[in-house]
Formats: structure tokens, sequence, C-alpha cells
């Protein structure tokens, strides 16, 4: 379980939502396997110039761990979900 806990208009991606990954439990399990968590995981729309693409981008894998929506959803996500709105990832 993670939380939206900041946003940026500013992105790289067209508005970017970031999630509080990794949390306690997540390092632990990475320092035990002897690997590195990870971070900076974001819900956001397409790379800046890219909105034409549409749904398109979800053709292949290009987000590196983050989660990709369309710039329309990014924008209806982005008026409805607040900071520290819960979110579940589940493998």
């Amino acid at each position: 379980m993670y939380v939206i806990d900041s946003r940026n208009s500013q992105s790289q991606f067209h508005r970017s939502l970031h999630v509080s990954y990794p949390n306690v439990e997540d390092k632990e399990r990475a320092r035990k396997l002897g690997t590195s968590p990870g971070g900076d995981i974001f819900i956001h729309g397409l790379p800046n110039g890219y909105g034409f693409v549409g749904a398109a981008h979800s053709a292949r894998d290009w987000t590196d761990g983050c989660l990709a929506v369309t710039d329309q959803e990014i924008e209806e996500i982005w008026r409805l979900v607040g900071n520290g709105t819960p979110i579940e990832i589940r493998p």
C-alpha cells in the first residue's frame, strides 16, 4: 500500500503524480535480497510533445516501472486524486 505523495505539473511527461514507493517493507525486502528497491515511481501522461500517440503508447512497455496513461487520462486523475490518496500496487 502506498499513497500519492506529491505532484509535478512541470514534469518531462504530461503531469506526474509521485507514488510513495519504496516503503519500509520494500526497502527491507531489497536489503535481504542484496538489491536496490528502486524508486521514483510515478503515474504520468505521455512524454511532453507526444500526446498524439494516445492509447497506442500501451503497445509496448516504455515506462521503466512507472504507470503511464494518456494525457487526457492524467488530466482527469490529476483533478480527482489528491495527495494522500491510497494506492495499492499488486504484482
